[in-house]
């Protein structure tokens, strides 16, 4: 572990998902809920998606990264992963927040899921109309 100078502490949210994130200067080893990072996340395009940020920075090499993630599916708990390991690189190096905020990784996406209302099928979705 590093010293707590080194340390940087952030939280990432999308959907239902909410990821803690610690950042420590290493040797760019991701570590999502005490596995490793490609075993957590199979798929190869949603491990890219979560490493946008270190790349659009060229830090990859330059950190380890621990996230504890609870909440939401796989594509939500990967965009809160996003969404802290940006706001980590912003807090270690401020001259990064132009390009971080550009690419819109720092803006918490605020959708969610809409709730279902009484007497329908679904949030929206009405039963079949029938005029007979």
């Amino acid at each position: 572990m590093a010293q707590d100078s080194e340390l940087i502490l952030t939280v990432g949210r999308r959907k239902c998902a909410s990821a803690r994130v610690r950042m420590t200067p290493g040797t760019g080893v991701i570590t999502v809920n005490k596995r490793a990072y490609n075993d957590y996340f199979t798929t190869e395009a949603i491990r890219g998606y979560i490493e946008q940020p270190l790349v659009l920075t060229g830090k990859t090499a330059e950190f380890d990264i621990f996230a504890r993630i609870n909440g939401g599916g796989e594509m939500g708990q990967a965009g809160a992963l996003r969404h802290g390991i940006a706001r980590a690189l912003e807090k270690y190096d401020e001259s990064l927040r132009p390009v971080l905020k550009k690419a819109g990784m720092l803006t918490r996406d605020s959708r969610e899921k809409e709730r279902k209302k009484p007497g329908r099928p679904g949030a929206r979705k009405r039963f079949q109309f029938s005029k007979r």
